[in-house]
């Protein structure tokens, strides 16, 4: 892969994967900015919020990232692989670690400050409730949520990533979402302006 940095940002994931075979530092540097701050989100709220545990499992992946590049089939797509390694990096946290309690959501609503119009804090408020509700979720249930709504991954994609029938896949997102619609039903008109 012959070519200057600044035309990494225009190579597929899939190409930077094989500039990283040959062991392109920059084809790897492209990639992490590309996807850091997704997996790391992702960890982070499949692991009960807990920022050291979401930044280990980030490192852990671009490590083997590193370590073994061979391993991803170039005719695949990148983005599905990924998450796929990532949400089995989670399932062998849940068992080895027992991940599954409620953890209290970290955000102190009160520390707002006042100036803060009313609308934004209440949209902090039913975040906050989401991820707390999020956290009460079966690992299937929060996982299928997180990467339909926050990643936007299609059902086939999440499917081939959670390994479950598309069928599975829609009918837990459908239960998910009405979970949810019930838990938070107070704050109905604000489920449209959710910020990740």
């Amino acid at each position: 892969m012959s070519t200057g940095k600044e035309q990494y940002t225009e190579i597929s994931d899939e190409e930077l994967m094989k500039g990283i075979c040959n062991s392109d530092k920059d084809a790897f540097n492209e990639l992490y900015k590309r996807y850091n701050g997704r997996l790391l989100y992702y960890f982070y709220r499949m692991l009960g919020n807990s920022e050291e545990k979401a930044q280990d499992l980030l490192q852990d992946i671009f490590l083997k990232i590193i370590e073994k590049p061979h391993l991803f089939d170039v005719s695949r797509k990148f983005s599905t692989w990924i998450f796929s390694i990532a949400h089995n990096m989670c399932k062998n946290e849940y068992r080895s670690r027992d991940v599954r309690k409620i953890v209290e959501n970290k955000d102190n609503v009160e520390t707002l400050n006042n100036k803060v119009p009313c609308e934004d804090i209440d949209l902090r408020i039913f975040t906050g409730e989401l991820y707390k509700e999020l956290d009460k979720l079966s690992e299937d249930q929060k996982t299928i949520f997180i990467l339909r709504y926050r990643e936007g991954f299609k059902v086939k994609e999440i499917s081939n990533i959670v390994k479950r029938p598309e069928g599975t896949v829609k009918s837990k997102l459908f239960y998910t979402i009405r979970i949810l619609s019930e838990k938070l039903k107070y704050y109905k008109s604000n489920l449209k302006d959710v910020s990740w």
